[in-house]
């Protein structure tokens, strides 16, 4: 009766993870917000990482940054490192057109390694202007595994939703 328990248990483990497995091998994320400003002052908040801290903020007092390559635009980057929650990583700006887009790799190193592309799209309409926010990156195995029980746009939209209302705030301001 034991081995018969330990066989269905396997096997249900084994027919899980390959189901894990069948996930896609990239996701993507994408939320906007509508920010009562100009682009421009929008642009700036993205553009530059040294301010990325103000909107895009990570509950980890841990983090430790460095920063180098160009002050701000392509070419801009940024080194983080932290005990916490917040990994190890690098990212850089690699595309930036004036007040309408900016494209970012981020490279993480801890908890795992991944490389992902982040883009910031500036539509203006009015006064106002709709900052989308999209992410595309790798599904690695272990989050196609978590993905199964939570879904990963919802984990991940929940930061950038919070991080788009406080660049509305700044920008508003």
């Amino acid at each position: 009766m034991t081995l018969r328990i330990v066989i269905v248990a396997v096997t249900l483990i084994a027919l899980f993870l390959v189901f894990a497995a069948t996930k896609p091998s990239t996701l993507s994320v994408r939320r906007s917000v509508v920010i009562n400003a100009p682009p421009e002052k929008i642009f700036v908040l993205i553009n530059d990482l040294h301010r990325w801290d103000e909107w895009n903020s990570e509950e980890d007092s841990t983090v430790t940054r460095t920063f180098s390559g160009a002050a701000s635009g392509v070419g801009a980057a940024s080194e983080w490192d932290s005990r916490g929650k917040a990994g190890k990583g690098r990212i850089m700006i690699t595309e930036s057109q004036a007040s309408s887009r900016v494209a970012v790799q981020v490279d993480f190193v801890k908890p795992f390694h991944s490389h992902n592309r982040n883009e910031f799209t500036l539509e203006q309409a009015g006064g106002s202007t709709t900052v989308t926010w999209s992410w595309r990156g790798q599904n690695l195995y272990f989050m196609k595994v978590m993905g199964v029980f939570a879904s990963m746009d919802k984990m991940m939209g929940k930061h950038f939703e919070a991080a788009l209302v406080r660049m509305k705030a700044i920008a508003e301001r």
